[in-house]
C-alpha cells in the first residue's frame, strides 16, 4: 500500500483537528492529481478525522489497520472535487471582466470564490458604465496629493481687510461650502454602488469624497476666521444642488457635476486665487483647484470610455442636461450676495471704476467657465455646435 505512495508525511501525537492538515494539504499540493501519499501519525481518532476531512476536500483515502504501517493512504482528487467543486475565478488582477457577479461580492480582482458564496447588490457592476483606464492612475496621484488642512495653510499669516471685503469672502465661503456638501454626498453614494471588482473606480470616488471633506473644512476654517458665522444660502442655491443630488444614474450624474458644474467651480476657483484679498483666501483656493482638477478629469475620462462603448449615451446626456435646466428655469441663478461678493473681491475697492473693472472681471469669468464647459463636452463626444448649445443651458448657480 505505501509503495506506490509519492511521498509520506509523518504526524506524530499531531491531530488532524489540532493543525495537522496543514502538513497533509502541504504535502497534496506537491503531488499531481490521482497521486497517493501516506500519512502515519498515532492521534487519537486519526483515522476518523482523516476520512471526514478527505470527504470534504475531494479527496480519496484508504485507512490501513496495519499497527507497522501508515495511518492512510490519501489519493489527491481533483480541483474540480469536493469543496472547490464550481468555485468561480473573478477574472486577472490586472484587467477587470466585462461584467462583475453579484456572488463574487467583495472578493478582490483574480481571487477564486467559493460555490456557494452570497449575492451582493452592486448596481454599477459593468465595465462599460463605471471603467476608466486612467482610474489607476488618478487614484495612485490623488492618494499621493492629500494636503492637511492644518498644515498646508498658514492660518496665522497676518493680513488687513475692510469689513465689507471680509464679510464677501465670508458669502463666498458660505456659498462654495453648500457645493462641496453636495460634491461630497454624490461621489460617496455611487462609491458603495461601484462593485469592488472595479475597486480603482470605488477608491477613487472614495477618495473624492475624503478630498470634498477636506474642502468644506478649509472654507468653513476661513470663513469663520474673523467673523463668528457664516453668510446667506438662498433657496436658488440649494433648489440648484438638490437637482444634482436627485439624480440617480453615475453616468449623468457624471455629466451634470464633474463635467458641468465641478469644470465650472474649478474655474471659479482660478478666479478667487487671482482676485484673493489676502494670502490665506489664495492658498485655500489654489489648494482646492489641484484637487477639482482631477475631480473633472475623471468625470471627462468615465464618459468618454461610456460613450465609446455606448454612443447612445450622448443623448440621453443631452436630455439629462435640458431637463435639469428646464427645473431651474424659475430659480434666481446664482444668488446676487454671491455676484456681489465676486464683483466686489474683483475691484478691490469701492471706488466706482475698480467696480466697474470688478464687473467686467465677472463678465470674464463666466465667459471662460462657459469655453471651458464647450471644451469638456467636445472631450466627452458632442459636436461643437451641440457643445455649445448645452453648455448655455448649464445653471446659473455655477454648480
Amino acid at each position: 500500500m505505501t509503495e506506490h505512495a509519492a511521498c509520506s508525511v509523518e504526524l506524530g501525537d499531531l491531530g488532524i483537528d489540532q493543525g495537522g492538515h496543514l502538513l497533509v494539504k502541504r504535502a497534496l499540493r506537491a503531488v499531481s492529481v490521482g497521486t497517493p501519499i501516506a500519512v502515519y501519525g498515532n492521534a487519537p481518532e486519526l483515522a476518523v478525522h482523516l476520512r471526514g476531512w478527505c470527504r470534504a476536500q475531494g479527496h480519496d483515502i484508504e485507512i490501513a489497520n496495519r499497527v507497522d504501517g501508515p495511518a492512510a493512504v490519501i489519493t489527491r482528487g481533483s480541483a474540480e472535487v469536493g469543496r472547490w467543486r464550481g468555485a468561480d475565478p473573478t477574472g486577472t488582477a490586472a484587467t477587470p471582466e466585462e461584467h462583475a457577479r453579484a456572488h463574487w461580492g467583495l472578493a478582490g480582482r483574480s481571487a477564486t470564490v467559493e460555490s456557494g458564496a452570497p449575492d451582493f447588490d452592486f448596481p454599477l457592476d459593468t465595465r462599460a458604465e463605471v471603467w476608466v483606464e486612467e482610474a489607476a492612475r488618478l487614484y495612485a496621484h490623488a492618494a499621493a496629493s492629500q494636503w492637511n488642512p492644518a498644515t498646508a495653510i498658514a492660518w496665522d499669516e497676518p493680513f488687513d481687510l475692510h469689513d465689507e471685503i471680509e464679510d464677501a469672502v465670508v458669502q463666498v465661503m458660505t456659498y462654495l461650502i453648500e457645493n462641496e456638501t453636495a460634491a461630497l454626498v454624490i461621489p460617496a453614494r455611487f462609491a458603495s454602488q461601484v462593485h469592488p471588482h472595479f475597486r480603482e473606480v470605488m477608491q477613487l470616488l472614495a477618495i473624492q469624497a475624503a478630498d470634498e471633506a477636506r474642502h468644506i473644512e478649509v472654507f468653513t476654517r476661513r470663513a469663520l476666521l474673523r467673523r463668528p458665522k457664516l453668510g446667506l444660502s438662498t433657496v436658488g442655491g440649494q433648489t440648484s444642488l438638490k437637482t444634482l443630488i436627485d439624480e440617480p444614474n453615475f453616468a449623468l450624474s457624471s455629466m451634470l457635476l464633474s463635467v458641468l458644474g465641478e469644470g465650472s467651480f474649478l474655474t471659479l476657483l482660478g478666479f478667487l486665487q487671482q482676485h484673493a484679498p489676502d494670502p490665506i483666501t489664495r492658498q485655500v483656493s489654489r489648494l482646492v483647484g489641484q484637487d477639482e482638477a482631477r475631480h473633472v478629469a475623471f468625470g471627462v475620462a468615465h464618459l468618454k470610455h461610456h460613450v465609446s462603448k455606448d454612443p447612445t449615451l450622448l443623448g440621453r446626456l443631452a436630455d439629462a442636461i435640458e431637463r435639469r435646466h428646464d427645473v431651474l428655469a424659475n430659480t434666481a441663478g446664482l444668488n446676487e450676495e454671491v455676484f456681489d461678493a465676486l464683483v466686489l473681491l474683483a475691484a478691490g475697492s469701492w471706488q466706482p471704476a475698480a467696480l466697474h473693472s470688478g464687473w467686467e472681471k465677472v463678465q470674464v469669468l463666466l465667459a471662460d467657465m462657459g469655453q471651458g464647459r464647450i471644451h469638456r463636452l467636445c472631450k466627452v463626444g458632442f459636436d461643437g455646435k451641440t457643445a455649445e448649445a448645452l453648455s448655455a443651458l448649464h445653471t446659473r448657480n455655477f454648480m
